[in-house]
């Protein structure tokens, strides 16, 4: 965990976001006065925030739709996730899904306005046979729709990386979760390192980098400034924000740290650090942002429309619905 010695309060939050979009980057201890910041200074706070976000992405809000095509399959022991070994909820078991499943979720993603498509197995890493069937729905979904295609399937090789590029992948999906110096204490069965790792395969290979965070999980402050940061130095191109859901049956079950005021302070604290980044407000959403979830797009420019992997997300019309009534304009094409 890095040391913040100090906190340097800024003239105001809306002058902190004019020297963002001067070009500046802010520091950690300015990072950590956003998150510390009083409830009281919330409006302007997520105001300051909207510069940033209106300069780089305008009004437009982009829609991800995930696929669990893979599920409960996994020999890690990730204490936030109910699909793996050590997890006793009770979740759907399945292999690999067929290649008509993959493109009929495709076809659902579309139907749901979701500009990228995620395609989501569960397990450590991927076989060659499962990277040869999903590379064979990507080429087929890439030739005839207009999604964006984003994989999250693991640990990669450089090797199944090329592979997937090749197919037409935008996008891989693998998440820092929290700071390397908390990562031990989620994680046992691989490290911190192993998941750089892959992010700097898919960056060889050519495919957009995707990684995020699940906040909520016991980390401070500090460590939650510090993986904003570490997500800075990977440049990270995609981020989802996801707050802890303490899924019965995990080791964080019944883990309650979070209020929607903190979550909207740590999307702002993100947007700052990562200033023309997507933003992806994640799993989580509807479960700790509550009623004030509209406020998250102030900061933040994505989120995910309908279901998670394994728990219910809120009806897309219901999305659809409070990105109208912000004024806001959903983002068809993501390309």
């Amino acid at each position: 965990m890095a040391v913040i010695e100090f906190e340097t309060m800024p003239t105001s939050w809306s002058s902190l976001a004019s020297r963002v979009l001067r070009g500046e980057s802010i520091t950690r201890s300015e990072a950590l006065a956003i998150v510390r910041a009083s409830d009281d200074e919330l409006l302007e706070l997520l105001a300051a925030a909207f510069q940033i976000r209106r300069h780089f992405f305008g009004r437009k809000v982009k829609l991800n739709m995930i696929i669990n095509a893979k599920s409960k399959m996994c020999p890690e022991d990730c204490a936030y996730c109910s699909q793996s070994a050590i997890s006793k909820a009770p979740v759907a078991k399945y292999p690999l899904v067929s290649k008509e499943e993959i493109l009929a979720g495709a076809r659902e993603a579309e139907r749901r306005k979701a500009g990228t498509y995620c395609i989501v197995i569960s397990g450590r890493k991927p076989s060659d046979r499962e990277i040869k069937r999903i590379a064979e729905a990507v080429e087929e979904i890439r030739a005839t729709t207009s999604l964006k295609i984003c994989c999250c399937l693991g640990l990669l090789s450089p090797e199944q990386a090329r592979r997937l590029a090749q197919a037409g992948v935008h996008r891989y999906n693998h998440n820092l979760n929290t700071s390397r110096d908390r990562y031990g204490d989620i994680c046992t069965t691989h490290t911190y390192g192993d998941r750089v790792q892959t992010l700097e395969h898919v960056k060889q290979a050519g495919m957009s980098p995707c990684s995020g965070v699940i906040f909520g999980m016991g980390e401070s402050d500090e460590e939650a400034v510090d993986v904003a940061f570490a997500l800075k130095e990977l440049d990270a191109d995609s981020i989802p924000c996801n707050f802890l859901n303490p899924i019965p049956g995990t080791p964080l079950e019944g883990l309650e740290t979070l209020d929607p005021r903190r979550c909207l302070k740590l999307l702002c604290m993100m947007r700052f650090v990562n200033p023309s980044k997507e933003i992806r407000i994640a799993e989580g959403r509807e479960r700790n942002l509550r009623s004030l979830q509209v406020l998250g797009l102030y900061p933040a420019n994505s989120i995910f429309v309908g279901d998670y992997l394994t728990t219910p997300g809120q009806a897309p019309t219901e999305d659809w619905a409070m990105i109208e009534d912000l004024g806001f304009e959903i983002e068809t094409c993501a390309l």
